[in-house]
């Protein structure tokens, strides 16, 4: 093989080797720019998770309480119902209890 074509073979070689390695370092390049924008979505999923989360709580803690309040506020009715009815027949109880100690 003549000097000029061991040069050429020598040359060809070499930017071969260069390319291949401008190939690596884009490679390696291009996973490092996914990882980051992976690990950055993953952030803004976890942040928005966490957002829906609070606010889902909060309207069932919302909810809670008004069901709370309904509760509590039937249930004073009822006792005021109760109360009502009780002085009511207080009158009538009381009279009985005096016949029967008259009557005796």
């Amino acid at each position: 093989m003549s000097l000029e074509a061991v040069q050429k073979v020598a040359e060809v070689e070499q930017k071969s080797k260069e390319r291949r390695a401008a190939a690596e370092a884009e490679a390696k390049r291009l996973i490092s720019e996914a990882e980051r924008g992976g690990q950055a979505l993953l952030k803004q999923t976890d942040a928005q998770a966490a957002e829906e989360a609070k606010v889902l709580l909060q309207q069932a803690e919302d909810r809670a309480k008004e069901r709370s309040a309904e509760i509590l506020k039937s249930a004073e009715a009822e006792g005021d119902a109760l109360r009502h009815m009780a002085t009511a027949h207080l009158t009538e109880a009381a009279a009985l209890i005096v016949g029967k100690v008259v009557n005796r």
